[in-house]
């Protein structure tokens, strides 16, 4: 209700300035043609701007990857796209307030800790089953990591029973070789035959 009635607001508000500004200018044709102008400048933010931006988005909404700093920049452009899209002049206004690079930082930093606040209720959900199944099994306090005791039961038990010394995770065995590769060479063929 409280969105409805700021929505309504704002188009009365809206339709005022638009007569305001109609009347200043002279004629409403001005008015209606800045309109045209801006939906048309939006369309092209937008189209400018969103190549490549939904897979990104649900990557991100997955958590398989922070912000991309092209993603994050691109998106205060995308919204100012659609401020331009909507008719009306305070939204034009908010579209160039938001196309000023320092309002743009702003936008970013307040999106990236919006994103950063619903990862972490996202993992609280995930890692609240896990813990309350955990409980009885030993799982630590809450906010704890539930799976610590286990991987010390783990490498207790290793050790007990003489397995390999324990190694740093961060190490990777392995072979190299120098690998060549055939190089295919191009015949010149003589086409005049």
């Amino acid at each position: 209700m409280k969105l409805f009635l700021i929505v309504l607001a704002g188009l009365i508000l809206e339709v005022f300035i638009w007569i305001g500004v109609g009347d200043l200018v002279g004629s409403m044709w001005y008015v209606f043609f800045w309109f045209v102008a801006a939906f048309f400048i939006g369309i092209n933010l937008i189209r400018k701007y969103s190549a490549g931006l939904m897979p990104q988005m649900q990557q991100m909404r997955m958590g398989q990857m922070s912000g991309d700093p092209a993603l994050t920049g691109n998106l205060p452009k995308i919204l100012a796209g659609l401020f331009l899209l909507i008719p009306g002049l305070i939204s034009d206004v908010l579209a160039v307030l938001i196309l000023i690079p320092a309002v743009q930082n702003v936008f970013k930093n307040a999106m990236m800790k919006t994103m950063a606040k619903r990862q972490q209720i996202m993992m609280d959900k995930m890692m609240g089953g896990m813990m309350g199944d955990m409980n009885g099994m030993g799982g630590g306090a809450q906010g704890q990591n539930p799976f610590a005791d286990i991987m010390r039961q783990m490498q207790d038990m290793q050790q007990q029973q003489g397995g390999a010394p324990r190694h740093d995770s961060s190490i990777i065995d392995g072979e190299a070789r120098e690998v060549t590769p055939d190089a295919k060479k191009i015949e010149m063929k003589d086409v005049n035959k």
